[in-house]
């Protein structure tokens, strides 16, 4: 047998001898599961005397919350399984539940104890398993390969593993193709970790050479290998692997409902009938595939949240149509479009203004779901002015694939020595303003809801003077594509300045300004000693969990101003902002209660200080680090740590190193190689930054503490 090609990082696979051989052997080894230590599988286990049904009207869903949240670019998002669960329940018209489980090996025993009704948690159907539970069809099938760091020493064929040190975590199902592969290999060794180290982490030192193969999924693979170039795959490992829902054997009515469910939902394969058009090829294969850029407008995940203007209505698309999605990250801008000449996508999103070179290119646009303004944007050093000719003399960069570079090459036409500089094509308009502000450039053009949510953040730019009427902007299609295109037009049609639109449009360029205005209580709080009205609940749990209270309350001043009632656009809640799924998780309901909210924020802040642990952060600095990482998610922050290390700088200290690294990461250039994405950077650079200056103000103010 000739050796397989996985995708363009060719590697080889084992030879179908050997494959024969493991399949064999796994599945014998799987009947002796029990007695390999793996505590995932009880399959002893002993059986409710019964167990919930749908008939109980709910659906309690038993998700992992130790998986790792990252930002889909290529496919499916991370939490399909839950949304389609989401779906079913909405369907048969029950409420919908998840229950987040620390402990990956509680999974299964948490099930037959009653307090779930299904699983739901990339779990793969093992004979072991099964024994205990039952699985529905397949939600999803893969294979497992080994991983190892780019400068690694590649394999050729299986006998290559003699020698070589195989990582896992006990518990996973990995560890028993590893007992496979040391069986026909004895002289591979293996190494076991413990089990609250991240994926991110066995990837940094898998690239690092301190670890040397590990085994995963290929669809987790293919993820990783999306945004690092520092890994690569080699063998393949396993026959091939079911990924299902699990439910109590007892609960036949709802595995039932679940394969019929699935059936309605699952992809039709094998099936080489020609389609007539896009929308005829949708409808069959249930499934539609978005391209987006990854920025503040469009899609960015925050706190865990995968969140952005264009990325809700892409997702509410595919509610309406009952179809699943996929999300595609276009490099640049140019690429947007062409995914769909490229057959890469269905439909574009991006604000995008119908022009006619783009027609001319083979695209199609929907009707108007949104007009923008396009504004001359400057530095604040720049004086206002009254008429187009005092731009003369000034010089503008903007994309030239932009529709504003169409505007400016006609204002060029009537001011005299007007400038035009090609900005990069990776460029975002948001990056660009960004080096106005910095006095890089000297003037742009930018849509009015774009400055509107810059200058939420920002008070050094302004705009000068808007050009003409408000442009329509669209969605695109791939020419031809006429049903597809009609599908759009009803969708806008319906929700265009509906309550859905308006309260995600309000939600996301609407803010009020999030700037911190100058303590005006110091005199006040320094004779009395009080800095908030929530002193003595926060001392408490600030010495229950050991962190400096004055810091707390800098921490809980810049997310609230001390508003009990406080929520965001995002949906974070309460005097700690803390998201209502974080909250739940932490055992806690109603954050609006300000003892809630506040034990909500610092049991969040220990949680997140752990992770920061497990990064290696130390001593003082570690307080700083865990601030970013409760500002912008804890990935953001690994991501982070990672450049600076790239970049040479300090990556165990915040201030004027990682924190220029967390900058950076705003550009495409940096984003597009982080697992986390674009983030703005400037938000958890300032929010500690200001929690610093007021916790120094409450030092002195309080120094004999």
């Amino acid at each position: 047998m000739s050796n397989c090609v996985v995708n363009s990082r060719v590697q080889v696979c084992l030879s179908a001898i050997v494959i024969l051989l493991l399949s064999v052997f796994f599945q014998l080894l799987y009947a002796a599961e029990s007695s390999t230590g793996i505590t995932n599988d009880p399959a002893d286990a002993v059986l409710p005397p019964s167990s919930k049904s749908i008939d109980n009207k709910s659906l309690r869903v038993l998700t992992w919350a130790g998986a790792d949240t990252y930002l889909p670019r290529a496919g499916h998002p991370q939490d399909l399984e839950v949304q389609y669960l989401q779906r079913f329940a909405l369907e048969k018209g029950i409420l919908f539940e998840k229950v987040s489980v620390q402990k990956f090996s509680d999974l299964i025993p948490k099930l037959l104890a009653g307090e779930g009704d299904v699983i739901a948690a990339n779990l793969t159907a093992t004979p072991t398993r099964k024994k205990s539970v039952s699985f529905s069809d397949p939600f999803i099938q893969t294979y497992e390969y080994l991983l190892m760091g780019k400068g690694s020493k590649g394999l050729k064929n299986g006998d290559a593993l003699n020698g070589r040190e195989l990582v896992l975590q006990k518990g996973k199902s990995y560890q028993v193709t590893a007992l496979g592969l040391q069986k026909i290999h004895p002289k591979l060794k293996l190494r076991y970790i413990a089990n609250n180290i991240s994926n991110e982490l066995i990837y940094d030192r898998l690239a690092s050479g301190e670890y040397d193969l590990i085994i995963q999924d290929k669809n987790l693979i293919q993820v990783a290998l999306g945004y690092r170039d520092d890994l690569k795959i080699s063998l393949q490992a396993s026959s091939k692997r079911d990924i299902a829902w699990a439910v109590a054997p007892q609960n036949k009515t709802l595995l039932k409902q679940l394969n019929l469910f699935l059936k309605q939902q699952t992809l039709t394969v094998n099936n080489n009938k020609l389609q007539k058009n896009q929308w005829q090829r949708i409808q069959k294969d249930k499934t539609i595939r978005f391209v987006l850029r990854n920025n503040l407008s469009s899609y960015y995940i925050w706190r865990g949240e995968l969140l952005g203007f264009h990325y809700e209505l892409a997702k509410r698309f595919a509610e309406e149509h009952k179809l699943r999605y996929e999300i595609f990250v276009a490099p640049n801008n140019v690429e947007l479009l062409d995914y769909l000449i490229e057959d890469k996508a269905d439909i574009a999103l991006g604000f995008l203004t119908p022009t006619k070179q783009r027609s001319e290119k083979g695209i199609s646009f929907s009707r108007p779901y949104h007009y923008a303004s396009e504004l001359v944007i400057a530095h604040t050093d720049i004086a206002e002015i009254s008429n187009q000719a005092q731009l003369s003399n000034r010089s503008l960069h903007i994309r030239p694939s932009s529709a504003y570079w169409q505007t400016a090459k006609l204002l060029q036409t009537k001011v005299e020595d007007l400038k035009i500089i090609a900005a990069s094509e990776n460029q975002e308009t948001e990056s660009i303003i960004a080096d106005v502000a910095q006095k890089k450039y000297e003037l742009t053009i930018a849509d009015n809801h774009i400055v509107d949510i810059e200058m939420t953040f920002r008070d050094n730019i302004h705009s000068l003077m808007a050009l003409g009427e408000p442009k329509s902007q669209s969605w695109a299609v791939k020419s031809g594509n006429v049903q597809l295109l009609e599908q759009v037009d009803g969708f806008i049609k319906k929700h265009y300045k509906g309550l859905f639109y308006n309260v995600i449009y309000n939600k996301y360029f609407k803010n009020q300004k999030r700037l911190d205005k100058h303590y005006k209580g110091y005199e006040r709080e320094k004779s009395s000693g009080v800095l908030s009205p929530y002193d003595a609940i926060v001392r408490k749990y600030a010495e229950k969990y050991d962190f400096d209270w004055r810091l707390l309350i800098a921490q809980m001043h810049q997310e609230s101003r001390f508003n009990a009632k406080a929520r965001s656009m995002a949906g974070a809640q309460g005097l700690f902002q803390v998201m209502p799924r974080t909250a739940r998780e932490l055992g806690i309901e109603d954050m609006y209660i300000p003892e809630q909210g506040i034990k909500a924020g610092i049991r969040y802040m220990d949680w997140v200080r752990e992770r920061m642990l497990i990064n290696n952060v130390q001593g003082e600095q570690l307080i700083w680090f865990t601030l970013a990482s409760y500002n912008a998610g804890a990935g953001h922050v690994r991501d982070a740590i990672q450049l600076a290390k790239k970049k040479g700088w300090h990556h165990d200290i915040w201030f004027d190193n990682v924190e220029k690294a967390m900058l950076l990461l705003a550009q495409p250039e940096y984003a597009a190689k982080a697992r986390y994405g674009y983030v703005r950077g400037q938000e958890p650079v300032t929010y500690i930054r200001a929690i610093k200056r007021r916790f120094d103000t409450y030092q002195n103010i309080l120094s004999n503490e």
